[in-house]
């Protein structure tokens, strides 16, 4: 099993082994729309998604954002089952997750052993 790292909206990464809780919160600019999803790490937040666009009622947003929660979560388990360094990142476009070896976003072959 490799490291599973997880981007966040800044382009940083934090590892998922550290990730103590995920929560979603409403928009953080609209009260009417929109939802933002952050993984806390040490006791810090660090944004994950804040999408000021989703409309509907507050219950419809959230249940929506623990919907995508549920699949950070699956995206998790499935990179770690992968032996190479893995980096989950949200494709807003797609609505989805996704996992990328960190050898193909660098560039850079593993070294043999």
């Amino acid at each position: 099993m490799g490291e599973v790292w997880i981007r966040t909206l800044g382009n940083g990464l934090v590892r998922a082994d550290y990730v103590t809780e995920i929560s979603s919160t409403r928009g953080s600019l609209h009260e009417d729309q929109g939802y933002s999803l952050k993984v806390i790490v040490d006791g810090k937040g660090h944004v994950l998604i804040d999408d000021s666009d989703l409309q509907g009622s507050l219950a419809d947003r959230l249940e929506y954002a623990r919907h995508v929660e549920d699949a950070l979560l699956l995206a998790m388990d499935e990179a770690r089952e992968i032996d190479a360094a893995v980096v989950i990142s949200y494709e807003p476009e797609r609505e989805r997750w996704s996992a990328a070896p960190v050898s193909v976003l660098t560039g850079r072959l593993p070294e043999s052993v």
